[in-house]
């Protein structure tokens, strides 16, 4: 069984609604199990489960918040070698556009990163001009399609992931989806 965990903090409820999107996406990948954790109900437990993370975190000043920052360095820390090699990526939303959504993604990477994990972006068009590169981004609240999409997206992505690294599951290897990469 594929277990993916989504996890996020919100101040505003836009990232909360993202992280309800990826998800929804992650739980597109048969067998697959999804927990979807506020930063504030985690525990360290919920990412020693999973074999694919996706975190989620308000921009703040370019970086991702506070709260995600100290269940990293406090909630975590101790389980620092318990999650070497687990995959991993990352999702953002900003007050507007070019907020620093992208710079708070990479910002989760780095943390992730320095953990172990094994972080991605999404090279595929989610529409004609949205792509993935550093995670899924929202100017506040996703309410257009492209952006529900991208977030669908990567949740989807990082399952499929997961289902070829972890569980040897290479018929979800999205270059083996070939037809449907490049489609919403």
């Amino acid at each position: 069984m594929n277990k993916i965990l989504v996890l996020f903090d919100s101040r505003s409820g836009h990232t909360s609604r993202m992280a309800t999107l990826v998800a929804e996406g992650a739980g597109s990948i048969s067998d697959t199990e999804v927990r979807l954790r506020s930063v504030d109900e985690a525990t360290a437990d919920d990412v020693i489960w999973c074999d694919g993370l996706a975190v989620g975190s308000p921009t703040n000043m370019g970086l991702l918040s506070w709260k995600m920052k100290r269940f990293w360095d406090e909630v975590m820390i101790p389980q620092w070698a318990k999650v070497d090699g687990k995959i991993a990526c990352a999702f953002s939303s900003s007050g507007g556009w070019g907020g620093g959504s992208e710079m708070a993604c990479q910002s989760l990477l780095t943390v992730l990163m320095n953990f172990g994990f094994l972080v991605f972006g999404v090279t595929d068009y989610v529409s004609g001009d949205l792509t993935l590169h550093y995670g899924a981004v929202a100017a506040k609240e996703p309410r257009d399609e492209d952006t529900e999409a991208a977030c669908r997206k990567l949740g989807r992505r990082l399952a499929e992931w997961t289902a070829v690294y972890a569980h040897g599951r290479t018929d979800e290897h999205p270059l083996n989806k070939s037809a449907e990469r490049y489609l919403p």
